[in-house]
């Protein structure tokens, strides 16, 4: 998953980028100012936009507005330092999902933004089973048959997007749009050996096609549609 942040006190932006990237291996992009967040997030596909209202020239209010003008549906967390009813009921009525009060908890944040992306691809519950596989998208934890197995921080976050996705051929193209920030490498034939370890950490036999290749596509996690 990949995310976007745009918030003018850049310590505490790098402090959520930290804690989102720790707690749940999510791609991270930072904004500073609210142009060049507005361009960011017109241009890229994120999965969620964390966005605070005080924004230097232009508010979050006004970038928020902007998006969904522009039928922009990510979903969009507020942060405000503001706690009157009128500025939290503006930005819901304007096209925010959820927001959070200055000070906020940490742990609670990261735990809003994960229920935001689930309900954004139709996940509700926060475990996502797969045939054997079971992708616990809140404790960061995969089980196949039951027995937990470690993945990398790039592989379960490939197999979660993917799982997200179940049942949908996803494009390479999509992949590395999702997993990487600004401030990776990107190297679509990288995903290939990304792939390649999850089909082996899956297991053997049935589970062996539980991921599959769908030339010049991209790939499919799940039974193959009838």
């Amino acid at each position: 998953m990949r995310v976007l942040i745009i918030e003018d006190e850049i310590r505490l932006a790098r402090n959520i980028a930290k804690m989102l990237d720790r707690e749940s291996s999510w791609a991270v992009d930072i904004s500073t100012e609210g142009e060049d967040g507005r361009h960011m997030a017109m241009t890229n596909p994120y999965d969620l936009i964390i966005l605070d209202l005080g924004l230097p020239k232009i508010s979050g209010l006004e970038i928020l507005q902007y998006l969904r003008r522009n039928n922009m549906t990510v979903p969009v967390l507020i942060l405000t330092a503001r706690d009157a009813a009128d500025d939290i009921i503006q930005g819901l009525e304007t096209g925010s999902d959820d927001y959070m009060v200055k000070p906020f908890d940490m742990r609670q944040l990261v735990a809003r933004c994960k229920a935001l992306v689930r309900r954004s691809y139709g996940r509700a519950a926060p475990v996502i089973n797969i045939a054997n596989v079971s992708i616990d998208t809140t404790k960061h934890q995969v089980t196949v048959c039951g027995k937990p197995v470690r993945l990398p921080a790039m592989e379960y976050r490939l197999l979660e997007y993917l799982a997200m996705r179940a049942g949908e051929v996803v494009s390479k193209a999509d992949i590395v749009d999702h997993l990487y920030d600004f401030g990776s490498d990107k190297f679509s034939n990288v995903v290939e050996v990304y792939i390649n370890a999850l089909r082996t950490k899956l297991g053997s036999g049935s589970q062996a096609e539980l991921i599959h290749t769908f030339r010049n596509q991209g790939y499919l996690l799940g039974e193959l549609p009838t």
